[in-house]
C-alpha cells in the first residue's frame, strides 16, 4: 500500500502564477527523488465553514486561494527516503527562499491510505 503526503495553504491570489512556477519546481524535484506522483490544486469550491474548512485551517485572509497539494510514494520508508532528498536538494531551498506564502500557515501531514480504488 503506498504512503501519502497532504498539504493546504493559502496563496495570495498576485502570487498565484509565482506560486505555480514554484510549485513545479519542487513537482520536479519530488518525483526525480522517487514520488509516485505529485499533485496540487487551485482552490475552486472552498467555502468559508462556521466550524471547519480548509480556509479556516490555514486562516485564509481575503484575497487568498487555497492549495491542497498531495504526494503519493510507494511506501512510508520510500517517503522517509526521498523527504531527506527533497529537504536536502538545493533547488527547493532556493526557491522556498521568497516563497509565495505563508509557511507559517501551511498544514501538512503523513497518511496511510486504507483504500485505494
Amino acid at each position: 500500500m503506498s504512503y501519502v503526503d497532504g498539504f493546504v495553504l493559502a496563496v495570495p491570489n498576485e502570487n498565484i502564477e509565482a506560486y505555480k512556477e514554484m510549485a513545479r519546481k519542487a513537482g520536479d524535484v519530488w518525483m526525480e527523488h522517487g514520488a509516485t506522483a505529485y499533485v496540487e490544486a487551485i482552490g475552486d469550491d472552498v467555502p468559508y465553514g462556521e466550524l471547519t474548512s480548509f480556509p479556516r485551517a490555514v486562516q485564509a485572509k481575503d484575497g487568498e486561494t487555497v492549495v491542497f497539494a498531495w504526494v503519493v510514494y510507494p511506501s512510508r520508508a520510500k517517503r522517509d527516503e526521498v523527504m531527506g532528498k527533497v529537504m536536502a536538494d538545493p533547488r527547493l531551498k532556493d526557491s522556498m527562499k521568497d516563497a509565495p506564502f505563508d509557511g507559517k500557515r501551511m498544514i501538512f501531514g503523513g497518511f496511510v491510505p486504507f483504500i485505494e480504488l
